[in-house]
């Protein structure tokens, strides 16, 4: 290995992945013009999840399996567990990593150029969603960003960031101060993103797409595509899972005092007023800031859930 080579931590969260590992393990392994560790960390799962991992990690030296903590029950905690745990000091970058991608050879070293020509402080980047059925698409997250978009949306999947040394030494020493709280978030990816935005560090998106991004019904989101996916992502909206995870994070990272927090958080009428005049502040995609004024207008908080500020 090049002494010259960045170092990169890449974090990989694992829950029942056997099927899908092996390529995706192949595909990190495969990265150009980079220094590489691997640390999986598995949630508990009902297949051979541990049983292939133990397999590469005698097979491959920079493969290295974290101690079993029990079952965490979601992504998120998976990832947030990683970043506390691992001894990052001695990497230059850290990344993520899903069980069930597949990486372009270049991602990484990719990313590590386009932090070092940008001087950001995190990156992440457009994917190609794909499904069994050889069917292929473009997602497109690189829209210009907008003065509020960290307190609405991520900045893309959490399977394109990388963060530099720096960045990802503060977001640990940031998760393990406040654990129990960041455990309640759902979306690991948008945390990461307002922590960082939030705090006026700067982000790069970069619309080349990095890697294919597998579709299946074990995904947690998965791709925005088709009139189905459009009704379930509605549906979800229309639960309130968007506000609470909004104020969620706007609690825990410290931005609960500011608009457009303050509004969502009373929603009385003068609020939505507010909220709508500034959609344009809140998402990066036009359709989506349609959308979300439209969710604005109708969206009733139920009772047992109202917050008063």
């Amino acid at each position: 290995m090049n002494n010259t080579q960045k170092k990169i931590a890449v974090l990989l969260a694992a829950y029942n992945g056997t099927e899908w590992l092996q390529e995706q393990i192949d595909s990190i392994l495969n990265q150009v013009n980079v220094n590489i560790t691997i640390f999986i960390s598995i949630d508990e799962s009902t297949d051979n999840t541990l049983e292939k991992c133990i397999l590469l990690s005698k097979k491959y030296n920079n493969i290295v399996i974290l101690p079993s903590i029990g079952r965490m029950g979601s992504a998120s905690k998976n990832f947030f567990r990683l970043v506390r745990d691992v001894d990052l000091i001695q990497f230059d970058y850290v990344a993520f990593a899903d069980q069930d991608d597949i990486w372009n050879q270049d991602k990484l070293f990719r990313a590590v150029t386009q932090l070092k020509n940008t001087n950001a402080d995190a990156y992440s980047s457009n994917v190609t969603a794909f499904w069994e059925n050889g069917k292929q698409c473009l997602i497109n997250k690189a829209q210009s960003q907008v003065k509020y978009d960290y307190m609405f949306e991520s900045a893309g999947p959490g399977c394109t960031f990388v963060l530099t040394k720096k960045i990802a030494l503060k977001l640990q020493k940031f998760l393990i101060i406040n654990q129990l709280s960041c455990d309640k978030i759902s979306m690991h990816d948008w945390f990461i993103y307002a922590f960082l935005r939030s705090h006026n560090y700067q982000w790069f998106i970069d619309n080349h797409s990095s890697m294919l991004y597998r579709q299946h019904n074990n995904n947690v989101i998965g791709a925005n595509i088709g009139l189905k996916t459009a009704l379930i992502r509605w549906k979800k909206l229309r639960q309130g899972w968007l506000v609470e995870q909004s104020i969620l994070i706007a609690d825990v990272v410290g931005y609960s005092d500011k608009p457009p927090i303050i509004w969502l958080k009373r929603l009385n009428i003068l609020d939505r007023i507010k909220l709508i005049k500034n959609i344009f502040s809140y998402r990066r995609r036009f359709r989506e800031k349609i959308i979300l004024a439209l969710f604005f207008m109708i969206y009733t908080v139920p009772k047992q859930e109202k917050i008063i500020f």
